[in-house]
């Protein structure tokens, strides 16, 4: 009995141990230049397709998902989750955006979902291409911009994606606290999606929720 004593002792004080750590927050990033403007009407989960339109935008499909946490670990119900994004070609459907490269029609960049009971969240869009920054001397990783609003805590960020060489360079990823965080994870496809699209797998966390 003493023995069994000791062992509830023990993962007892690993279970407090547990409790006790708090998860770190997803740090801030810039808004960017070019939050929309105007927001389409269509704003649902598929950023790949325009309601009353046939075509399909261009690029690799991504499956973006992931889950809203507070720092403790639970999910964070009903937080709006708004993206907006370049196109394949690293250009934003933006009046300010004038640079000599191709707008996709079948693109609009621009999506916003709410975390269901278990703080998940989830878009289907393009990857977006890299781009020059504003003074031109330096290249822009491919990101996705990030505005969050929970019960308490709204803030915006960006994500990047794994693997990509310009991440070492990007001076706004870099200037981040901890750069990794806003580092998404990639992982193949199941039989489910396109076979050559991406999951790519993002939680973001908040300070209470």
């Amino acid at each position: 009995m003493s023995l069994a004593l000791g062992g509830y002792a023990l993962s007892s004080s690993f279970s407090h141990l547990f409790a006790q750590q708090r998860l770190r927050r997803t740090p801030d990033q810039i808004l960017g230049p070019f939050y929309p403007l105007e927001k389409p009407l269509d704003r649902d989960a598929d950023l790949t397709t325009i309601k009353g339109r046939t075509g399909r935008a261009k690029g690799q499909f991504i499956h973006l998902m992931g889950r809203v946490l507070n720092v403790h670990g639970h999910p964070v119900v009903g937080a709006r989750v708004e993206i907006w994004q370049a196109n394949a070609q690293g250009r934003y459907t933006h009046p300010d955006d004038t640079r000599a490269v191709p707008l996709d029609p079948n693109f609009h960049g621009y999506g916003v979902q709410v975390t269901d009971k278990q703080g998940r969240y989830r878009f289907k869009t393009i990857k977006p291409g890299a781009y020059p920054a504003a003074d031109g001397s330096w290249t822009r990783a491919p990101h996705i911009h990030f505005d969050v609003t929970g019960r308490a805590n709204q803030f915006v960020t960006q994500m990047y994606f794994e693997g990509e060489p310009l991440n070492d360079t990007d001076r706004f990823l870099q200037s981040a606290g901890n750069p990794q965080m806003l580092v998404a994870k990639l992982l193949p496809p199941t039989k489910d999606f396109e076979p050559d699209s991406l999951v790519v797998n993002w939680d973001i966390v908040l300070l209470s929720g």
